[in-house]
């Protein structure tokens, strides 16, 4: 159920000199976060600012898109900002409205790794993050789309989307904790035995890949820690999008692989490779629709798949220099 919390009629846009009022969406699901507290903070903080604000408490997730379209309306409407607290699923709901309705978007990270408010220095904790949106300045960043979705920190088909589910089939049997995430990992990793055939068009070039999964990242801060090679990583999210395929391996392989990576060590092995690209399109042989994960979320998609930086950026709200937390 989506509950309004405060007035949704659209206001008054600001006057000049006036600063913008703020449309909040909160998933009460998202990490380990409460929504009633997250909530209180964030209006205790904004409100003592003189801020007007409307929250959004969002309880079931299949609400949250429509929670995202009447919050960007109204911040288009009135010149304001979307402002979401959330993972990043949540995050990416949030900006694909906000691209459609133009507006400015905030975000109050909730989730797990947080890859978007790590990479621009925003930070981590509520009452932080809000206070830094307070003397925020709108700023470009690169958005990742496959056919036409948003993804602002990575796409996937393969293997990951997999795991993504198998992942959320075992919390939703064992409960949200760390060590139920590792076990179902293991268990899609070792029973995964399908290399994908894919024919591929990259920046105009044409071949042929036989691989264990497809990773398209639109994080630099992500690109680099995972150790891919340098010159990728910092051309991603400047025009360009980054992309790592394996070449066909067996689960000891692909467990040694994610542990290079979280050693920041991807990029020293032949088993990968990494690129840099403007556009990427992708057929799968044998199916008409691919499964593909988004910002962790799982879909099925009609291919070819087509994978390239947005036209437009998203306008995202991000801290002044002094309000900025280190890269990490």
């Amino acid at each position: 159920m989506l509950a309004e919390l405060s007035p949704s009629a659209a206001g008054p846009a600001s006057q000049p000199g006036e600063p913008p009022p703020l449309f909040v969406v909160i998933n009460a699901g998202s990490g380990e976060h409460d929504a009633l507290h997250t909530q209180s903070v964030l209006a205790e903080v904004f409100e003592g600012a003189g801020r007007r604000t409307e929250f959004v408490r969002v309880a079931d997730p299949q609400d949250l898109p429509q929670a995202c379209e009447g919050a960007a309306r109204r911040a288009r409407e009135q010149g304001g900002v979307l402002v979401v607290a959330g993972g990043d699923g949540t995050i990416n709901a949030a900006a694909a409205a906000a691209l459609r309705h133009r507006c400015a978007m905030a975000v109050i990270p909730q989730g797990t790794f947080n890859y978007l408010a790590r990479e621009h220095g925003i930070p981590l904790q509520a009452r932080a993050a809000a206070q830094a949106l307070l003397a925020a300045r709108m700023q470009p960043v690169q958005v990742g789309l496959v056919n036409g979705r948003v993804f602002l920190v990575n796409a996937s088909l393969g293997l990951y989307p997999q795991l993504l589910q198998d992942r959320e089939a075992f919390k939703s049997r064992l409960g949200r904790h760390r060590w139920v995430a590792m076990l179902a990992a293991l268990g899609t990793v070792f029973r995964w035995r399908r290399q994908l055939a894919l024919d591929v068009e990259l920046d105009g070039a044409r071949a042929s890949v036989t691989t264990t999964t497809l990773f398209v990242g639109n994080n630099r801060l992500q690109v680099e820690q995972v150790g891919l090679d340098e010159g990728v990583a910092q051309r991603t999210g400047r025009g360009r999008l980054a992309g790592v395929v394996t070449r066909p391996i067996g689960p000891w392989a692909l467990l040694a692989l994610a542990v290079r990576g979280a050693l920041g060590r991807l990029g020293e092995t032949d088993q990968v490779h990494d690129f840099s690209f403007h556009e990427l399109q992708v057929s799968v042989r044998g199916a008409r629709r691919v499964k593909v994960a988004t910002d962790g979320e799982v879909q099925w998609l009609a291919a070819p798949l087509r994978f390239a930086a947005a036209p437009e950026p998203l306008r995202l709200m991000l801290p002044a220099p002094q309000d900025r937390v280190p890269r990490e």
